[in-house]
């Protein structure tokens, strides 16, 4: 890579980083996980060190958090409020310590007191004392400049507002972290992604009065400018911030040698289920302040200090119950009722078992202290089963032999290409007659890639079931709106809008009406096939007086399978009796023919990110129906990469490396129009 590519991808890093840090810190609406915040971190940073021609002063080894919101005054703090370097491995620690024995010129084998904190994942906040009273309360800002939220911080009870001590500094600034306990979360998570967010919003609000009503805490742990402070260890100052009246971590330990802090760092980490706030590392100081200040620091971090940082995609939790869901196939999908445990920014507590194999497998039962797994957006998963914590009284999971919604037998059916059992268990019901499937089947009828109707999603779905507004599909066509305009929840102008959507809907193209009936092993690509073998939905519908389905077999694309599964789908009269129904409320466009000379002839196209006003299946349609093709996955195959909002940043950084060219969705279509 020559010099000028270097920089170009180094500006590129850097325009991202800080993009990352304006939705986090300033409009409190993280576009990343931490793993690939701290990653994208890294990769600036190790760039630097090989590149010595790399610099930026927007660079994260400069800066620290984001400037202050225009919402708050800004105020210079007296010290900087620094950010902390990073450490993930073992080998991290030891090049820490290396570094730390170099700079002091002491021996490898001379002993190093540390202060391990456990670093809670909130908002740092500054709070200056003066003669004992709460003078000013700051945010961290950019490290240089905070926001005034004095009267904001004064809500918080865990804040002295007045501290009688004799050995109370005169002046200090008492440096901590404001948060939201997992507990008391539980009644704001409908309004929030997750504690931390819920922390920086209310503590960031206009009105104080209105952060009052939140329940938030605060535990202090460092100090900035400080006049009259004779403390000379952080272990003896974090005892004296306990005198004084605030609050500190419970787990704060003092400890020697890194082998020492690994072992306390992994059972910290298994302690995270049973704490009440959320913790994302373990922060490492030395100990004694002197050598703090002989260290100094770095650009903007303290060469004494350290974040070790657990790992983002994984945690421990407790199972609390083991639920069986059922699908539109009537397939059992067990899930794991966890303790909520906060992954990667993101508060869990359900995780998938996926079938009753893999609990017998992992012998997964009802109290087990598990690991959990959840990376990026893959459902979170149970990883391993800690035999240690195991009950006495524990009892294997039985998986039930009867469907829990309708009582049907459950099976397991061969599969006839394998002749193997499938690991899957079923419902045996058809059609339908068991509620959970048929809920299922109407949830995956107004889906986005089926009928894709507006304002009507899988709790509309579920309550309009309970309401017994709706049985089959052609009920949401025939909804009684008076009714619905007297629920709670609903008014004229909802109801309007959610009749305007239904009646937007009522014509759809054949391959789009196909998928929404939810036949068995019928994705979109097959109903495609479908359609343009079939043309019409006389034709489609014209299979119900067929005896023999063998001559499907000659669709290129459609195999024994999926014969099978439409031939089931046809000798169900109720499936008929619903077609003859939506028959009569829909307009079902006939198959198009393809396009084969369109204008993106040769041309493959991947979609990552939402797109603004068109779903990703219409995308991809209009891409088809120009004679372009879509791509599941970035190849030196691609052609185009379009993107739209948060985007998946692996796609675009391979797209980059393999030179594919990179397409905003605005980009796209005048490329559209441009050749039309």
């Amino acid at each position: 890579m020559n010099k000028k590519k270097i920089v170009s991808n180094y500006k590129e890093k850097i325009k991202e980083v800080n993009k990352y840090n304006k939705f986090y810190y300033d409009n409190n609406k993280p576009l990343v996980s931490d793993a690939v915040y701290d990653e994208i971190k890294q990769e600036i940073i190790l760039l630097e060190k090989q590149y010595k021609f790399l610099r930026s002063k927007d660079s994260p080894s400069k800066l620290v958090g984001y400037k202050p919101s225009k919402n708050f005054n800004k105020i210079k703090h007296r010290e900087p409020m620094l950010s902390l370097s990073n450490a993930f491995t073992e080998e991290d620690l030891l090049n820490f310590e290396k570094k730390i024995h170099n700079f002091l010129s002491k021996s490898s084998n001379s002993e190093i007191q540390y202060s391990a904190e456990p670093k809670i994942d909130g908002i740092s906040a500054s709070l200056t004392y003066k003669n004992g009273s709460f003078y000013q309360g700051l945010s961290r800002g950019d490290g240089k400049e905070g926001e005034d939220i004095t009267k904001n911080l004064a809500t918080i009870k865990e804040i002295p507002k007045k501290v009688i001590s004799k050995d109370f500094p005169e002046e200090i600034d008492i440096r901590g972290e404001v948060f939201i306990s997992n507990s008391d979360f539980e009644n704001l998570k409908n309004k929030f992604a997750n504690p931390r967010n819920a922390a920086s919003g209310s503590l960031r609000q206009k009105n104080p009065e209105d952060t009052k009503k939140i329940p938030l805490r605060f535990i202090a742990y460092t100090f900035g400018y400080e006049k009259g402070l004779t403390i000379k260890k952080q272990s003896d100052y974090l005892k004296k911030l306990s005198e004084w009246g605030f609050k500190i971590n419970p787990l704060n330990e003092l400890i020697s040698g890194v082998n020492n802090l690994m072992k306390n760092y992994h059972e910290v980490e298994k302690e995270r289920v049973n704490l009440d706030f959320d913790i994302d590392g373990i922060v490492y100081k030395i100990n004694d302040f002197n050598l703090q200040k002989r260290l100094g620091n770095v650009a903007n971090a303290p060469r004494w200090a350290i974040a070790h940082k657990f790992s983002s995609n994984k945690a421990i939790s407790n199972i609390l119950d083991i639920d069986i869901q059922i699908g539109r196939t009537g397939a059992l999908t067990p899930v794991a009722k966890i303790k909520p445990v906060n992954i990667g920014g993101v508060l869990v507590s359900n995780a998938t078992l996926h079938n009753e194999d893999e609990i017998n497998r992992k012998d997964i039962r009802i109290g087990d202290t598990v690991t959990v797994e959840r990376a990026g957006d893959v459902i979170p998963h149970i990883l391993t089963v800690d035999l240690k914590k195991r009950k006495k009284s524990s009892s294997k999971f039985v998986f039930p032999n009867i469907c829990p919604s309708c009582g049907s037998k459950t099976i397991k059916e061969l599969n006839s290409t394998t002749k193997k059992t499938d690991a899957v268990r079923r419902c045996s019901s058809q059609s339908y007659f068991c509620d959970k499937i048929t809920i299922e089947k109407l949830k995956h009828f107004v889906s986005k890639e089926a009928f894709n109707i507006d304002g009507f999603g899988k709790k509309i779905v579920e309550n309009f079931w309970n309401l017994k507004l709706i049985k089959y599909p052609q009920d949401i066509f025939k909804l009684d709106y008076r009714k619905i305009e007297k629920l709670e929840g609903w008014g004229s102008l909802s109801v309007q809008n959610l009749k305007y959507s239904i009646n937007q809907k009522k014509t759809i193209s054949f391959e789009r009406f196909i998928f929404s009936l939810g036949i068995r092993h019928i994705g979109l690509e097959n109903a495609k096939i479908l359609s343009k073998y079939f043309g019409t939905f006389l034709k489609f519908k014209d299979l119900s007086k067929k005896n023999d389905f063998n001559d499907l077999l000659n669709i290129d694309g459609i195999g024994e399978t999926q014969v099978s599964s439409i031939k089931n789908f046809f000798l169900d009269k109720t499936n008929i009796q619903i077609l003859n129904e939506l028959e009569k409320v829909l307009t079902i466009k006939n198959s198009i023919l393809e396009n084969k000379d369109g204008i993106l002839k040769n041309q493959s196209f991947l979609v990552t990110g939402k797109l603004n006003g068109i779903s990703r299946a219409e995308m991809k349609s209009l891409i088809e129906k120009n004679s372009g093709t879509t791509l599941s996955s970035v190849t030196k195959k691609l052609n185009y990469l379009i993107i739209g909002e948060k985007p998946t940043r692996k796609k675009i950084e391979i797209a980059k490396d393999l030179k594919i060219q990179i397409l905003s969705q605005d980009q796209f279509l005048k490329m559209l129009n441009k050749s039309s």
